[in-house]
């Protein structure tokens, strides 16, 4: 089924992995092939997308959930994340089984836009994103993920010129080689035993070298640990403090609510307040407001912060 879509005046990405910039890129050539125009692209993370003001008449969104905000007449949104939100205004492609790249590309081959270039990178950024282990590329499509973890969306988008085909048989997936079978079981032994209580469900994962992401998972396949939801911490270039929280049962999302976050049910996000500079603070203020007690919600994680550590921590 063909799908009309509005004539965008932005397009709005998930900026912290390999699927958002996918979609994002995927979603330019489109807009290029049914209006003739090239449309910015923004990329954003969830605490700071949650603060955007929506000003423009008309938006292509992906990889950012549905919500009440954006269902607005010549509003598309192209996701996979869980939705309670029915969409009476805005044009929505949703299927919680594909990645949002996957949503986009089926919508570009519908417009002569596929390639068997394209084909291979969008099946393993799928496999990736929706973590499907039993795939034969599992491991290849995490190296291929974690490029975006360790070098960064617009790093990543001015090296290949927005040619995101680029990314297949890349030099830079040596060094995710390397990284995996080298770092990634030195890092395991370490991280296993450096496990710290945030709460009764939530472990706080030190880590030091290889992919947190999957020597968090390993933790949870092998049940090396008590705590069903772990986080794992890491600062951003321009000193935003990350959280990224993984789970087996559905249990990360909603922690990653509690802080203002979001993503998937097993794999999730948050930025924490421009106010938590280190590690340390980090993990005190994730102890204190996951275990803080209150009747009413704080309004932000600024107002939580200072709850935690007063207006002058």
């Amino acid at each position: 089924m063909t799908i009309h879509l509005p004539r965008p005046d932005v397009i709005l990405t998930h900026e912290s992995d390999l699927d958002g910039l996918l979609a994002g890129v995927l979603l330019q050539r489109l807009a290029r092939k049914l209006f003739n125009i090239d449309v910015r692209l923004e990329a954003h993370h969830y605490n700071n997308w949650r603060q955007r003001e929506m000003r423009e008449s008309a938006a292509w969104v992906t990889d950012l959930a549905f919500e009440p905000r954006l269902d607005r007449q010549n509003w598309a949104v192209i996701d996979h994340h869980a939705t309670e939100t029915p969409a009476r205004m805005a044009t929505l492609v949703h299927d919680i089984n594909k990645s949002a790249g996957k949503l986009c590309y089926e919508l570009c081959q519908q417009h002569g836009l596929g390639s068997p270039a394209l084909d291979r990178l969008v099946h393993l950024s799928n496999v990736a994103d929706l973590f499907i282990e039993d795939d034969p590329d599992f491991v290849i499509a995490g190296d291929y993920a974690n490029l975006v973890k360790t070098y960064q969306f617009w790093n990543l988008h001015a090296l290949l010129d927005g040619q995101v085909e680029k990314l297949l048989d890349h030099p830079l997936l040596e060094v995710m080689d390397v990284k995996r079978r080298v770092e990634n079981p030195l890092g395991y032994a370490w991280s296993k035993t450096n496990i710290k209580e945030i709460s009764p469900s939530v472990g706080y994962v030190d880590t030091v070298i290889g992919n947190n992401n999957l020597i968090v998972h390993q933790l949870l396949e092998q049940q090396a640990t008590r705590y069903p939801v772990l986080v794992t911490l890491f600062r951003r270039a321009n000193g935003a403090m990350i959280a990224s929280m993984r789970s087996r049962n559905g249990e990360a999302l909603k922690v990653a609510e509690k802080l203002q976050g979001g993503g998937h049910a097993n794999a999730s996000g948050a930025s924490l307040p421009r106010s938590v500079k280190t590690i340390p603070d980090a993990v005190n203020y994730l102890r204190q407001v996951l275990n803080l007690k209150r009747e009413a919600p704080l309004n932000s994680l600024d107002e939580a912060f200072n709850s935690v550590f007063g207006k002058n921590g």
